[in-house]
């Protein structure tokens, strides 16, 4: 598979496979997106090659196909956010008592809320490297009908550091462990574990509560 993916860095459908799987993650979590753009930035990395010259062999890395993927796969993470939000803001009442009816997406609406109010979009973030994270927030921030100027900006945040973090992990995995299934295997469970860590992070009990008592606050304030 290595091998194939190492080809196919060379070709600019890479960014086409790459770019509809994030873009398409945020309504299929189950998407591989992230082992994609690992595989293939560990690919780049098995592409550096040696090159005979008269004088010393220089090594040619391909730094300019990483740079390409993490731009390719930061803009099509944005712009499923915001196909997911504008999706959610014109769901109507349908999506209202779907969301009801699920004490996460209400949970995680109720606190994404709050946050982006209070100016602390780092839930988006943090949500990005979670589980089906962004969905959740995606969606959310659209069916609570947050203002696109509190939201875009964080999800264009979260999408290069996600991006940057899958890209990095496949590349230096690749150099220090080689373009093996091995190299493959540990950047993949960093990412794994990243999202974990995201996970409870943004399933902290203090955290919850703040969010809620804020909510509050928020629409006392409002009343």
């Amino acid at each position: 598979m290595l091998e194939s993916v190492g080809a196919l860095t060379g070709s600019p459908w890479i960014y086409v496979v790459v770019a509809l799987s994030v873009l398409l993650d945020v309504f299929l979590p189950l998407l591989p997106s992230g082992v994609l753009v690992i595989t293939a930035a560990t690919a780049a990395a098995a592409g550096s090659t040696t090159v005979a010259g008269t004088g010393a062999a220089q090594q040619v890395t391909k730094v300019p196909s990483l740079l390409a993927l993490i731009l390719c796969a930061a803009t099509a993470s944005v712009l499923g956010d915001l196909v997911a939000y504008r999706l959610a803001w014109r769901g109507g009442e349908r999506l209202d008592r779907a969301i009801a009816r699920s004490r996460r997406l209400t949970s995680a609406q109720e606190r994404l809320g709050a946050a982006l109010a209070r100016g602390g979009g780092i839930l988006v973030i943090i949500a990005r490297f979670a589980p089906a994270g962004r969905s959740v927030v995606s969606l959310g921030a659209g069916a609570a009908h947050r203002k696109v100027k509190e939201f875009l900006p964080w999800s264009a945040l979260a999408g290069v550091a996600w991006a940057g973090y899958s890209v990095g992990l496949g590349y230096f995995g690749g150099q220090w462990l080689g373009a093996t299934w091995v190299g493959t295997a540990v950047s993949v469970l960093a990412l794994f574990v990243a999202g974990a860590l995201a996970a409870c992070l943004m399933r902290r009990p203090a955290a919850a509560a703040a969010a809620a008592a804020s909510a509050t606050v928020t629409a006392t304030t409002a009343s």
